[in-house]
C-alpha cells in the first residue's frame, strides 16, 4: 500500500515524455529537464552551421520547436517518431542534448498513434488506415 501511495504522489513525475500537447495542457515550468515525444514534423528541419539543427517535433494537434547540436541518428527524417530529451526553454521552444529516433511505428507515442488515427492519417506498412493499414500500438 505504502508503494502505491508513493507511485500516486509522483504519478506527473514518472513520465517517459511529454508529447507537444502535454507541455501546453501541463504546467511544466520553463528551465524544466524532460523527454519530448511525437513526430518530426513535415518541412521543420532546418539544417545550420555545423551540426546545429532546428526542427519541430508535433503530436498532429501541437509543436513545438526543438534546437539541437550533434550527430543525428540515422533513422532521423521528416514524419518519423522520435524522443528527444533536453530541457523546456520558453513555451514552444525545447533545447534537446540528445535525440533518438524511433525504428518502428509500433514504438510510437500513443498519444501520437490515437491522434493520427483520429484525423485518418495512421500509417502501416505504407497505407493509411482508410488505405486498409491498421496497426497496434505497444502499451505503456
Amino acid at each position: 500500500m505504502a508503494l502505491g501511495l508513493v507511485l500516486f504522489a509522483m504519478r506527473d513525475n514518472i513520465v517517459f515524455f511529454y508529447s507537444p500537447t502535454d507541455l501546453e495542457t501541463k504546467t511544466v515550468a520553463p528551465g524544466t529537464r524532460l523527454r519530448l515525444g511525437g513526430l518530426v514534423a513535415e518541412g521543420s528541419v532546418e539544417k545550420g552551421e555545423g551540426q546545429n539543427v532546428t526542427f519541430a517535433v508535433t503530436d498532429m494537434n501541437r509543436s513545438i520547436t526543438v534546437r539541437y547540436t550533434g550527430l543525428l541518428p540515422d533513422l532521423f527524417r521528416e514524419g518519423q517518431g522520435v524522443v528527444t530529451e533536453g530541457v523546456l526553454e520558453s513555451a514552444g521552444l525545447f533545447r534537446a542534448d540528445s535525440v533518438l529516433a524511433k525504428h518502428d511505428e509500433n514504438y510510437m507515442p500513443r498519444e501520437v498513434a490515437d491522434s493520427l488515427k483520429a484525423q485518418g492519417l495512421w500509417q502501416h506498412g505504407g497505407k493509411t488506415d482508410a488505405q486498409g493499414g491498421g496497426a497496434t500500438v505497444a502499451s505503456e
